[in-house]
């Protein structure tokens, strides 16, 4: 690798790659908010038919993170992208054609699958040109573009959709997936070379064990925030704060931003634990607000608490499943860390929707309460109390 990429963080393929990765994840929450709308008013798809249409991405783009993860040193990293970008943009243009219910599901998985390809390659070719000694600081600022898209993506959906229709939602999305393609094609990422695997079916060929630990305190916390990302709008507008609840997003992720290079930063000189307990002591007490909210601010507040919370966490976690993993399976940690993740997200509204209609939004939130709690103590034992071991380990590399 070049001296450039070891003394620079800021370098061209770094910017172009988390730009390119942003405007994918842009459009991917862009649709995810708007499908099951779609599906239920130009299809006439039930309710529960509608969120299948929409979640069905979510399958998609786990196969092809499993995929993605075991190939990508063997297909090299920018091939890996570019397919996954060209099959985005295809998969993208295909939504303006009146397919029918099932074929649209099929679409949404393939969809799915083809973006899994791309942020695995995505996500590998920034772990590979980030300096080791600024892994923290530099994932964080490439995270930054999952947690933008989280935030933006939903408003930019609504937006569109009450102004101008779903056409202009995959028009917005063609032009999105066209511009990941061309900032692809100008990047020239190091490529990392590995002999031929074993042939035969190994776990190890799917999963990165080193990684394992961090991803699976990553889906406890994620499982609690899919309450969030769920119900929070059906939650404001339960106890009258619609307009508040319309800034959540926003409010969250300009927490993140602005939280974010410094709690990278910090990670980097004194290890992740002094950055991840605060963060997640942050989140569980943001939950607790959330749940007791009466007034605007409170709901609010709640929201900057989770960004510094649970947003700084899901980019400490990302960074320790690279730190811990050898060079050459860079692919496979990422994609071990994104499994836990989406999973996490998928899994928790299945689980919650039970909860809801006995105890309420506010029953429910006080649920995720102890499910962070019980996140603290399965990222304390899988990682926290070695992490000064990983830190020494580090700098002495």
């Amino acid at each position: 690798m070049s001296d450039t990429y070891k003394e620079r963080l800021w370098t061209k393929d770094f910017v172009f790659t988390s730009v390119a990765n942003l405007i994918l994840m842009l459009s991917l929450y862009l649709l995810l908010v708007t499908m099951a709308t779609y599906a239920m008013d130009t299809y006439d798809a039930s309710v529960s038919m509608g969120g299948f249409v929409s979640s069905i991405f979510i399958i998609g783009a786990l196969f092809g993170r499993l995929y993605g993860g075991k190939q990508i040193a063997v297909v090299g990293n920018k091939k890996m992208l570019l397919i996954g970008t060209v099959s985005v943009l295809v998969a993208t243009s295909l939504y303006f054609l009146p397919l029918g219910l099932y074929p649209l599901m099929v679409l949404r998985f393939l969809h799915g699958l083809a973006m899994g390809l791309a942020t695995t390659a995505t996500s590998t070719i920034v772990s590979q040109i980030i300096p080791t000694s600024r892994s923290g600081e530099g994932i964080g600022y490439f995270s930054m573009s999952v947690v933008m898209a989280t935030a933006i993506g939903p408003l930019i959906g609504v937006m569109l959709l009450t102004q101008f229709g779903f056409n202009s939602i995959f028009l917005f999305s063609l032009i999105m997936a066209a511009l990941s393609l061309v900032l692809s094609l100008s990047l020239q990422p190091p490529e990392v070379k590995v002999e031929a695997g074993r042939k035969g079916f190994r776990i190890t060929d799917y999963f990165e064990a080193r990684a394992l630990p961090i991803s699976i305190a990553m889906f406890v916390l994620a499982l609690a925030y899919s309450g969030i990302l769920s119900f929070v709008t059906e939650y404001a507008a339960e106890i009258d704060l619609v307009e508040a609840g319309s800034f959540f997003f926003l409010i969250y992720g300009m927490s993140v931003l602005l939280s974010r290079p410094f709690t990278g930063r910090l990670m980097d000189q004194r290890g992740a634990n002094i950055v991840v307990y605060p963060a997640l002591i942050s989140f569980a007490t943001g939950m607790l607000m959330l749940s007791q909210s009466f007034a605007g601010w409170m709901f609010l507040a709640a929201a900057v608490l989770m960004g510094l919370g649970y947003g700084n966490f899901q980019s400490i976690a990302q960074a320790l499943a690279i730190k811990l993993t050898p060079h050459h399976r860079m692919g496979l940690a990422n994609s071990t860390y994104f499994i836990a993740l989406d999973l996490g997200l998928g899994l928790g509204p299945l689980m919650l929707g039970y909860i809801v209609p006995v105890f309420g939004y506010r029953g429910m939130y006080m649920v995720l309460v102890a499910v962070i709690l019980a996140g603290i103590a399965v990222y304390h034992f899988m990682h926290g109390r070695r992490d000064g071991e990983v830190a020494v380990g580090r700098n002495g590399a």
